[in-house]
């Protein structure tokens, strides 16, 4: 008896004609089979690879594209499926004037770090822009949730598109001004995660009552403009983690100290003078002083990212605690993140009085972009090098340098810091001291 043939299954294929599938405005013909996926299909057979791929499972949303100007997951959708549509990928949007308001704004933003979700994210993002042209935050967060991103806490990302939102209907609103696009708009939305929920904003209270204590409704603090000139006594309360109605658990604290090798008097004296003190802090420098408000900036580098935070701060002094507080907090104009600083600091005299501990406690929220890149040990670290730099400042200046001899203000180098740190981690690691 004759054992029974078998013959291998050939794969199922279908040849897509010429004219029945556009890609990127473009005819394309290939042989195709019934199993390849759309995002298999552009990357290897049309050698478009800015459709990246992710979970594969249709999840993620890193694979998103535009078929007939609605987002699809491309991992998931059969290319000889889409026999008679219209395929947009993320090399195609050349003359559309909407994605290159996208693509302007993200960058503008920060809204990408490694951009492995990047192409996906804008599909889905010129999808709300066309279909959604008034939605809000909560709408725009929930449209997103198809798309994720392990990189920028999505808050650059939101900011990019409702700046998008804002800039459109400005434009519509321009007499004789036309807003269109290139592209077919969508009539559904994009299926997202069920049940998910747009993230509130950290404590968005005490932001909104430091900008009323220290700007116009609405305006942005800036060392440019000066303070209001009010007594101390009439200055609304800044928003300190101690205060009523503010989310402490989006505050950090840090307790540290610096020793001075100078008689408490001495010091005290010296710290009237906030100039001076400003000098001591890498990267900080006064603007304007009008009594106990006090405006300027604070710089900041590390690496590739660079900060300049503007905005005011209030010093309260206790003549006879040898105490004080200082309050406030700045914006920066380019990644728009916000900072706000409550610093307590004490004075006691040690060695016999021949010198003095100033006892600091800094409590500190980042909001924004760069509050993305934060990790608490790192940032911890950090701070706790920058007051120990400030004490070293200060100690030069009262006992070496020459009155009035600050040295021009400059951004704080990160990249040292950062190989300080690493120096210090590797030592411990290893048992040094």
């Amino acid at each position: 008896m004759n054992a029974p043939t078998f013959t291998p299954a050939m794969p199922l294929q279908r040849k897509l004609e010429q004219g029945q599938l556009m890609v990127n405005g473009q005819p394309v013909r290939r042989d195709v089979e019934d199993r390849t996926s759309l995002a298999d299909f552009v990357r290897d057979r049309c050698g478009l690879t800015g459709t990246h791929l992710g979970c594969e499972h249709g999840v993620c949303g890193a694979c998103t594209l535009l078929v007939d100007g609605k987002p699809v997951r491309s991992c998931i959708t059969l290319a000889a499926d889409c026999e008679g549509h219209s395929v947009q990928t993320i090399e195609g949007y050349d003359g559309n004037a909407l994605m290159e308001q996208l693509r302007k704004a993200f960058t503008i933003h920060h809204a990408l770090q490694c951009g492995y979700c990047t192409p996906g994210m804008l599909a889905t993002a010129h999808d709300i822009a066309t279909r959604l042209p008034d939605a809000d935050e909560k709408r725009v967060r929930l449209e997103l949730s198809g798309n994720i991103c392990r990189c920028t806490g999505y808050v650059g990302i939101v900011r990019a598109i409702m700046s998008v939102l804002a800039e459109r209907k400005e434009q519509a609103l321009m007499p004789g001004a036309s807003v269109s696009t290139t592209l077919t708009p969508a009539t559904s939305a994009p299926q997202g995660r069920a049940g998910a929920e747009p993230a509130a904003s950290a404590a968005a209270a005490g932001w909104q009552s430091f900008e009323a204590a220290t700007a116009a409704a609405g305006a942005v603090p800036s060392a440019s403009v000066a303070p209001a000139s009010v007594a101390p006594a009439s200055v609304a309360p800044l928003p300190g983690a101690d205060q009523p109605g503010v989310n402490k658990k989006a505050w950090s604290r840090i307790d540290d100290h610096v020793d001075i090798q100078a008689p408490i008097d001495q010091v005290w004296e010296t710290m009237r003078d906030v100039r001076q003190l400003a000098a001591c802090l890498p990267g900080a420098e006064i603007t304007e002083t009008n009594g106990n408000t006090i405006s300027g900036r604070v710089g900041i580098k590390f690496g590739p990212i660079t900060a300049a935070f503007k905005g005011t701060a209030v010093l309260v002094r206790q003549e006879e605690e040898r105490a004080g507080n200082l309050k406030g907090g700045g914006t920066d104009s380019i990644s728009h993140s916000r900072a706000s600083a409550d610093i307590g600091y004490r004075l006691v005299s040690i060695d016999a009085g021949r010198a003095t501990r100033i006892e600091i406690t800094l409590q500190h929220m980042l909001q924004g972009p760069l509050a993305q890149f934060s990790r608490s040990n790192l940032v911890r670290d950090f701070v706790r090098r920058m007051i120990t730099d400030f004490g070293r400042n200060l100690d030069a200046r009262l006992t070496g340098a020459a009155p009035g001899a600050a040295p021009p203000a400059a951004s704080a180098n990160g990249f040292a810091l950062l190989g300080s740190l690493l120096g210090s981690w590797l030592k411990r690691l290893f048992g040094g001291k």
